[in-house]
């Protein structure tokens, strides 16, 4: 959940350089400390840690400290089984070149009992934003239990209790739900600007996830494991470049690689970028075809043959040609049902914004930007200017971050202090995402599937999604090598918004599709 291109940022080429620079160096050799050591002896390639030097720790670090890991044993009754497994809500805390602590990244886990580690599957999760704690994957999607999260349904006020999930993927793979710096209960332990930069950024961040995922492996003895990483919409820039950072840099070969409603090229949405109207145009026509009744990716095989053909040709003529710009305007208002004046008015071209307010003004709604299929009310609707709430995203908040909380500190018996962050705009703000371009992780796809023959990709995405469209990813797949051609590379697509596995029927064929992609890792 949530994925901000409306924060893109432009740095300078000092702290661009910083944060590419120092990360790799700081923490590609970030060790595991020992609960009763001081000394940086089992760090690699550190002077002070060969001389035996002790390290005083800060006493601000001490301050702010997560409490040490909660492991539980556990036992869901599902339908026709019963999942005995052990769950674990700690901590990883990650350091500079010179052994001083920088952050502790929270995670939780979940390890099937009984299982062979050298065959069973272990998944990572990270969510999106930036700023997005991993909760919508955790208590949407694959983990033990479940809070329903149909934003058509959910109101603040609902019960945020949690019941157990037939459809966890603790089934056939073990998972490790991780929180990023600045959500969750992941925190800063060093202070001052400068650790901020590094983790707020493109390649800080890529590169702490990195490390915490080699350090849960090597925690848990889980190296010779088959392994997976799962993102969902930021998560799309972060996949590809976490597992790259995997291979090369923390020794750690990946089996398959799963973005759900990813987005990885920021340039779709550049305001010039003609190629934004085209990834959007088959998923508005989708929620206006789905308010008549069920829709399926087969039936919008003609729209998705006219955004490639017809209307990308009257695009790219431009308002110069007055005759393209009429027939681009009124096929566009008769795909969508928007009226015909307010589609001359853009010229066929419909913005998000533009796209939600329009769609059903005649009834005083707006469509969900996470999923259009949800309306809610405008509560300004004589404005020019938007100001309303997205129907399908910020009625979730309240119960979402109710239901973690408790199910960290009652059910796994972690009692972190401080506020548990669902999503933070403190670090959507700060983000660093590269001076003078925008972030794309498309290199790093093609780079990690070329390295590893033998490794898999599964996309998955919602019908009604607006923030990342699934056709974006459609285009972005079809440019891909040969070499990667399927199996290798599935795009799956589902009726449903950004989080499509809040509707029983995607969730359920979604996680059929994880499964089989993990057959032959495991056995």
């Amino acid at each position: 959940m949530q994925f901000e291109w409306t924060a893109l940022r432009r740095t300078s080429l000092a702290l661009a350089l910083f944060a590419c620079g120092m990360m790799g160096s700081a923490w590609a050799n970030n060790p595991p400390p020992r609960p009763d050591a001081t000394t940086l002896a089992d760090q690699k390639d550190g002077d002070r840690a060969r001389a035996g030097q002790t390290l005083s720790t800060p006493s601000a670090a001490e301050q702010h400290r997560l409490p040490p890991d909660s492991t539980t044993r556990q036992k869901l009754e599902l339908p026709g089984r019963t999942l005995a497994f052990t769950a674990t809500a700690g901590s990883i805390r990650l350091f500079d070149d010179k052994g001083e602590a920088q952050v502790d990244v929270a995670y939780t886990s979940y390890q099937l009992d009984g299982s062979d580690r050298t065959t069973r599957p272990v998944t990572f999760f990270f969510n999106g934003g930036p700023g997005s704690s991993s909760a919508w994957l955790q208590l949407g999607n694959a983990g033990p239990w479940r809070l329903p999260i149909n934003a058509d349904e959910v109101t603040p006020s609902i019960s945020p209790e949690v019941k157990p999930n037939a459809e966890t993927w603790l089934d056939f793979t073990d998972l490790v739900f991780i929180d990023p710096v600045g959500t969750g209960y992941s925190r800063f332990v060093a202070t001052g600007e400068d650790v901020r930069k590094q983790f707020f950024s493109v390649d800080g961040d890529v590169n702490a996830l990195a490390v915490v995922i080699r350090r849960w492996l090597e925690k848990h003895d889980r190296l010779l494991s088959p392994k997976y990483v799962a993102g969902e919409s930021y998560g799309g820039i972060r996949g590809p470049k976490v597992v790259r950072q995997l291979q090369v840099q923390q020794g750690v070969g990946v089996n398959g690689l799963i973005m759900i409603s990813p987005l990885f090229d920021y340039r779709e949405f550049d305001g010039t970028s003609l190629l934004q109207y085209v990834i959007t145009l088959p998923s508005y026509v989708a929620t206006a075809r789905e308010a008549k009744g069920p829709v399926k990716r087969v039936d919008l095989a003609d729209v998705e043959a006219y955004a490639r053909g017809e209307f990308l040709t009257d695009l790219v003529k431009g308002r110069a040609d007055k005759k393209a710009t009429a027939r681009l305007a009124e096929k566009v208002a008769t795909l969508t049902g928007i009226d015909q004046a307010v589609s001359r008015r853009v010229a066929g071209r419909f913005g998000i914004t533009d796209f939600s307010r329009e769609f059903d003004r005649n009834n005083g709604q707006v469509t969900g930007r996470y999923d259009a299929s949800v309306r809610g009310f405008d509560a300004y609707p004589e404005s020019s200017y938007p100001a309303y709430d997205d129907p399908s995203g910020e009625t979730l908040l309240a119960p979402l971050t109710s239901a973690v909380v408790d199910l960290l500190t009652r059910k796994l018996n972690w009692r972190p202090d401080g506020s548990y962050k669902l999503m933070n705009s403190a670090v959507r703000q700060a983000w660093d995402f590269g001076r003078g371009q925008y972030p794309e992780s498309v290199s790093e796809l093609r780079q990690i599937l070329a390295t590893d023959a033998k490794m898999t990709l599964l996309v998955g995405h919602g019908l009604f999604d607006l923030v990342t469209p699934y056709f974006g990813s459609q285009i972005v797949l079809d440019q891909l090598p040969a070499f990667t051609a399927a199996p290798r590379v599935k795009l799956a697509v589902y009726p449903g918004g950004h989080m499509f596995y809040s509707r029983d029927a995607s969730r359920q064929a979604f996680r059929a599709e994880v499964e089989v992609m993990m057959k032959p890792a495991a056995n």
